[in-house]
């Protein structure tokens, strides 16, 4: 809202409107001078001070009992501080006697019924001026009838109670069947059992009737417009009336409150709690005699309800009633044109969005420059999923990069003397291992590269032992692009004293003598525009997260999240790793989630840190070399039997029980037959490719993000070459890469037709959702070791995040210019958005699945969580774990309950639209219950009863067909995205909805958890000695079984242990089975 300005106010600075006069009495304002007064909002020199010119003019048109009111003389007033806007007044009897071509002129009409009000001209009025209409009229006839506005609230989808009408019209004999019984009524074949409720059809006629049923003591209680303190009175009369229409519906269970909701546009929604009139038809009042009402917060699913009816009605300014019943939210009745009373921050927030609206429309056609201001916004109190009323302090959230091109690797063993020369320029030494990625340093590795080619061509007998095929290789993807550039494209070397030794990698030559260094090249996994799609829309939909996002979140900078950014009130950082698709995700997020405009070169830059400090979000980490090797050679070795899975497999692939390891199990059968399916696919796959390179038609194919055929068949014959080693046997580190490789042309290449390459991605995935997981620890001890190793920084820094925002106020606040009806002007929210790769996702689920968090057999929630992690198969691109923090300020700040964590986690992209994911139960569910499911205490309803299946994107979960221009399908490559619109909490159509895995934990719980997790000295495989459980448990896994075994026959489940509890009790399981063998 612009300030008030002295073109904008008079020289006294009252705000500037008038009442209006009839048009042929335009001549000059002195002659509304007594109107003028009537408002007493004038001076008696107000005539001198005339509007200014290009004047937006305001009119209100409706009886003057509303004109005159406190709500809308509040708004009106601020209104007019808009330096262009001017509002008139249509003077009542103008409205009641002179014809519309007599009314003033406007520009913009706020008009709306009431007792008296001739709707009829107003509706001719509008036609004869085509004024913007705030409140649209021809709507405004619909609201007088009940039957009309349920009939539209079923049509948008809204939730209302069961009902049926009954019309004693002669014309309609079928609606008019009435069967009263002693405790129901039966209406035109539908049943009603008492209590239920009786509204006459029309809305203007307040005496509604509930009927209580004998069991009760019978009788009904009638409400009508409050007349004193009185809203309603109790009858012994039981029988229903027997003239006019009505409609009858089931009576809610609302606990004794009403909530009255105010829209002021699809965006904004004010609600309040009253007492239900039907409870004893008392009003409550406060010493100055108004009624009392207690300011509430509406749900995601209750905002979205909002918006779908101001836009369903056409009332921007609009009223309607809540009943919140069994855990859900109905629509009752749609009141049309009100304001809220006595709410000074309400007054503040109309005036200002609907001079937003006004300037918006009508600013461009006057050629008055304007923008849409940045406005404080009211600290965000939001309702817990526990329905306490806090304030969100803290989002925390670990995210993997988006979709990418394939990674592709490749490892040689060098010991030419230049490496070992580069490798000390570079400090190499020092810690053992180096990375090359700027383009002086790359140059120099393709500078050695080039040298040694050239001595092979010169000398074929020269002793070189690099492989001229791998330096081939490695020239020809640092002579790629042309130039070099470390998001696409990096080497990284590590010192071998001893020489690599003989394991399933690639080469198996024979080991020689000495001391050399490891070369891996990396290239491709950039993020494709796909990606950047993801990234961005999913950052949208996260301003969602944050109170007041739920608006048209591209088009408006007035939602939530944006307004506490621009306040200063939202504490925001940014971490990526310093993987460039890493990067580049983190900035397209930012770019969506603050709706920054151009290119992401500039966002990454100002707004992402690169987190390449101390393993924050890296894996360059010493510690993976000692546990994770072992668990791969262990995994290697299982994989490698030619025969199906037996008991004892699955005991040794699957201790944990996961479904998804087990199904995945199961589907495979025999992994040296199924790997034997995959190779003769990607022989197909290689030769279907260079038939097509052959074909002249295909010699200037462009594939999916640049990549020519060639390209293709590149990727494609090194994962042929690399799969199957020399030996017969299959390299098992190399699934992952073939199912990322026809993943990736699946989705995006698949215009070729290449033949089954379905049969290969089906294949692959199933053995790939074996090996991926379990590269990451296959029992319990082993995950938590390999996800300490990569991610014990990022715990550290989790806990310090969540610590730090309730300790830390050193951060920017809101300016005291703002501060007027802000509850807490130096409250702020903190969010730390970490953008990682797949391991670190993988490793922070572990630590909070395995770690032990809570008990699944004593917390039931946390017990469908897992089992509901256990069904999931991939991380996928865009995975999310939220962690999310809430302050009741009504709490001591001492008390346990002071602080409210929630937890949540997505598994990211869909990968194909036709999969359907695990079962979760919602993001931040509640307790309720629909018509389809009874849930517990804590778990989330179908927002919506249409869709088949819960597994949806909460964009179709709790979102709707939006009524703005931000519908639309565009296509990125051949990737195509869907949007329809972010309500609530919802994501983006192509990845999986967020699914709450707890909600009711407590700060000092969770604190206590991650201090566990950082200082236990015997938890971390740094510190930990050779010799203890997990060395034990590696070096002979029929002890680990055994003594696995032990405990469950002292009746311990090993499920329901902490994972401090069952290590220690596993240790001594160890020495017994020993002691039982040695004996």
């Amino acid at each position: 809202m612009s300030e008030p300005s002295s073109p904008g106010e008079s020289q006294c600075g009252a705000p500037r409107f008038f009442v209006g006069c009839a048009e042929d009495e335009s001549e000059g304002l002195d002659d509304c001078a007594s109107m003028r007064t009537d408002m007493e909002l004038y001076e008696d020199d107000l005539e001198d001070d005339s509007p200014p010119e290009r004047q937006i003019m305001v009119g209100i048109c409706c009886m003057m009992k509303k004109s005159k009111s406190k709500p809308m003389t509040q708004i009106l007033e601020r209104l007019c501080k808009f330096e262009y806007i001017t509002v008139v007044i249509f003077p009542e009897d103008v409205i009641l006697s002179e014809p519309v071509e007599k009314w003033p002129l406007c520009d913009c009409l706020i008009s709306f019924h009431s007792k008296g009000f001739p709707l009829d001209k107003a509706v001719s009025y509008a036609k004869l001026r085509n004024p913007l209409l705030i409140n649209d009229l021809n709507m405004q006839y619909y609201i007088q009838d009940r039957r009309e506005v349920y009939r539209i609230l079923q049509e948008e989808g809204i939730d209302l109670p069961r009902y049926a009408v009954l019309n004693r019209d002669p014309d309609k004999p079928d609606e008019c069947n009435l069967v009263e019984g002693e405790d129901q009524v039966e209406v035109n074949g539908e049943v009603f059992l008492k209590p239920f409720v009786e509204k006459p059809v029309s809305a203007e006629d307040h005496n509604v009737y509930i009927y209580y049923p004998t069991s009760a003591g019978g009788g009904s209680q009638r409400l009508f417009r409050k007349i004193g303190s009185r809203s309603s009175v109790y009858s012994p009369e039981s029988s229903v009336r027997k003239t006019g229409s009505y409609i009858y519906e089931e009576f809610m269970p609302t606990d004794g409150t009403d909530v009255k909701v105010y829209t002021v546009g699809p965006d904004y929604a004010h609600a309040e709690a009253r007492k239900s009139p039907a409870l004893d038809g008392k009003v409550e009042r406060d010493s100055e005699g108004k009624e009392i009402r207690y300011p509430v917060m509406l749900t995601a699913m209750e905002k979205l309800v909002a918006r779908k009816v101001c836009l369903a009605f056409k009332q921007t300014v609009c009223g309607f009633d809540l009943l919140r019943a069994n855990g859900h939210s109905y629509v009752c009745d749609v009141n049309g044109f009100s304001f809220v009373k006595n709410s000074m921050k309400y007054y503040d927030d109309c005036a200002k969005i609907l001079g937003n609206i006004v300037m918006r429309e009508l600013a461009p056609q006057f050629q008055i420059p304007w923008s849409i201001p940045t406005e404080a916004e009211d600290i965000p109190i939001v309702p817990t999923t526990s329905g306490t009323m806090m304030e969100l302090r803290c989002v925390i959230a670990v995210i993997r990069h988006g979709d990418r091109t394939p990674k592709q690797k490749m490892k040689m063993e060098v010991r030419n003397p230049m490496f070992f020369e580069l490798f000390e320029k570079y400090g190499g030494y020092k810690t053992g291992k180096l990375k090359l990625k700027k383009p002086k340093q790359l140059q120099e590795v393709l500078d050695i590269t080039r040298t040694l080619l050239a001595d092979i061509g010169q000398h074929t007998d020269c002793e070189i032992e690099e492989k001229s095929s791998k330096l081939e290789q490695l020239k020809t993807v640092l002579e790629m692009y042309g130039h070099f550039s470390g998001i696409n494209r990096k080497v990284q070397l590590t010192y071998l004293p001893h020489g690599q030794p003989k394991t399933s990698s690639e080469e198996e030559d024979t080991r020689k003598e000495g001391a050399s260094i490891l070369l891996v090249l990396k290239w491709g996994g950039e993020l494709t525009p796909a990606g950047r799609v993801q990234a961005e829309e999913l950052g949208r939909a996260f301003r969602c997260m944050y109170p007041g996002g739920q608006g048209d979140y591209a088009g408006f900078p007035g939602c939530g999240l944006l307004r506490l950014h621009s306040t200063y009130r939202h504490d925001l950082k940014i971490y990526a790793s310093d993987e460039g698709r890493v990067q580049m995700t983190a900035a397209a997020f930012a770019k969506g989630l603050l709706a920054l405009e151009g290119e992401l070169t500039p966002i990454l830059v100002q707004m992402v840190k690169s987190a390449n400090m101390n393993g924050l979000l890296d894996n360059d980490i010493e510690s993976l070399s000692g546990c994770q090797q072992r668990v791969k050679a262990r995994l290697h070795e299982i994989m490698q039997k030619d025969e199906i899975f037996t008991e004892e497999d699955f005991d040794r692939l699957a201790p944990t029980c996961s479904s998804s390891l087990v199904n995945s199990m199961k589907a495979v059968e025999n992994p040296v037959s199924t790997c034997d399916q995959v190779y003769t696919l990607v022989q197909s796959l290689t030769s279907q490719i260079r038939k097509r390179l052959e074909d002249p038609k295909s010699a200037d194919l462009q594939l999916y993000h640049s990549e020519t055929l060639e390209m293709m068949l590149q990727r494609w014959t090194k994962l042929e070459r690399d799969f199957r080693m020399k030996s017969g046997r299959y390299d098992i580190s190399k699934i992952p890469d073939i199912y990322d490789c026809v993943k990736y042309d699946l989705q995006h290449n698949s215009s070729l037709g290449l033949e089954d390459t379905y049969e290969l991605f089906k294949l692959s995935r199933a053995l790939a959702n074996i090996v991926i997981p379990q590269e990451y620890g296959i029992n319990k001890v082993e995950k938590l070791d390999i996800a300490y190793a990569y991610c014990l920084p990022l715990v550290k820094k989790i806990q310090l995040d969540l610590q730090r925002t309730h300790e830390d106020e050193s951060v920017n606040k809101l300016h005291p210019l703002y501060s007027r009806g802000v509850l807490s002007p130096g409250r702020h929210v903190r969010t730390r958005l970490y953008f990682t790769s797949e391991s670190h996702v993988h490793s922070l689920l572990s630590i909070f699945r395995y770690g032990g968090l809570l008990d699944e057999e004593k917390d039931q929630q946390w017990k469908r969580a897992m089992d509901y992690l256990s069904a999931v198969s991939e991380l996928n691109y865009m995975t999310q774990i939220v962690i999310m923090l809430y302050e009741d300020n009504k709490k001591d700040p001492s008390s346990e309950e002071r602080f409210h964590v929630e937890l949540h986690f997505s598994p990211g992209v869909k990968v194909s639209e036709e999969e359907s994911a695990p079962m979760g139960f919602g993001f931040r569910p509640a307790s309720a219950e629909n018509d389809q499911k009874q849930t517990d205490p804590g778990s989330l309803e179908n927002l919506i009863q249409d869709e088949p299946d819960r597994a949806l994107p909460l964009s179709e979960a709790i979102g709707t067909q939006r009524k703005s221009p931000l519908i639309r399908n565009r296509k990125t490559g051949s990737m195509e995205v869907s949007l329809s619109g972010f309500e609530g909490c919802s994501m983006v159509p192509s990845i999986y909805p967020l699914e709450t895995l707890h909600n009711s934990l407590s700060l000092k719980q969770v604190n206590e958890f991650l201090t566990t997790m950082c200082e236990n000295p015997c938890l971390s495989p740094r510190t930990s000695p050779r010799g203890t459980l997990t060395s034990l448990t590696e070096c002979c896994p029929p002890l680990f079984h055994c003594a696995s075994v032990l405990i469950g026959h002292h009746g311990v489940s090993t499920a329901a242990l902490s994972y401090l509890t069952w290590r220690k009790l596993m240790h001594i399981a160890i020495l017994l089975t020993c002691y039982m063998y040695v004996g």
